[in-house]
């Protein structure tokens, strides 16, 4: 059974860089009761930065807290469920602009969550998103290129924009589970995909060296209205 509405909101301008990585760098972060999913044998990780507009929380609207930036680094995973595919992401840092996100969603769903000083820039072919650490700043940017369009349901692009469920790892080893509802994105690829900056701060080196090459995949995508449930454990 699907739990009750906790936040709705629209994400936009979603700027998606995303490297192929060995799965034993991810293999102590898979949450229990999932396992790693792959896009033709191909484990993936992505840097996506976004904009998150007109955010309600549980139907309410915080002042100072509606619209504001996101950067996050994520992996993918999946769980079966009986006859269905549950495919997920797990999120292995998520930066925002104020504590009071941050604390919500740690307290909330144990996100790992950190709040930093932010700036952007969207236009629809361009996209840039920073974020200030240890006193330097570092971003994430694309350009888009071509024409959007929906992506066919087995691509890397689908495989890496359209996933409707979120797992977290919590304190005591356990999992929980939420669903994210969203229309298809329309997507453009991307070119002159940057990630700049001294990374191994905020990720360890491990993570800051498989971001540091030239990724194999970069993504725009347009956005929607997004509704996201509330956690359920996993039993």
């Amino acid at each position: 059974m699907t739990s009750g509405v906790f936040l709705t909101a629209e994400w936009r301008h979603l700027a998606m860089v995303s490297f192929e990585v060995d799965p034993a760098l991810l293999r102590l972060l898979i949450p229990t009761g999932t396992e790693l999913d792959t896009h033709h044998g191909r484990v993936m990780m992505s840097f996506v930065g976004f904009r998150f507009l007109r955010t309600r929380v549980l139907g309410v609207r915080v002042p100072f807290h509606q619209n504001f930036d996101e950067v996050n680094l994520r992996f993918y995973v999946r769980r079966e469920v009986g006859a269905e595919l549950r495919r997920g992401v797990t999120f292995i840092r998520e930066i925002v602009p104020r504590r009071l996100i941050a604390f919500v969603a740690r307290l909330a769903y144990n996100e790992p969550y950190v709040a930093l000083p932010m700036r952007s820039e969207a236009t629809p072919a361009y996209v840039r998103y920073a974020w200030r650490n240890g006193g330097a700043w570092q971003h994430l940017a694309l350009t888009a290129r071509g024409s959007a369009g929906v992506p066919d349901a087995q691509s890397e692009a689908a495989f890496i924009t359209d996933h409707q469920w979120g797992y977290t790892r919590q304190r005591d080893g356990s999992t929980v589970e939420y669903r994210v509802e969203h229309a298809p994105w329309r997507v453009w690829e991307g070119t002159d995909a940057e990630v700049t900056g001294d990374l191994a701060p905020l990720y360890g080196r491990a993570f800051a060296a498989a971001l540091g090459g030239a990724p194999p995949s970069a993504l725009l995508a347009d956005g929607s209205p997004v509704t996201v449930f509330r956690p359920e454990t996993l039993r």
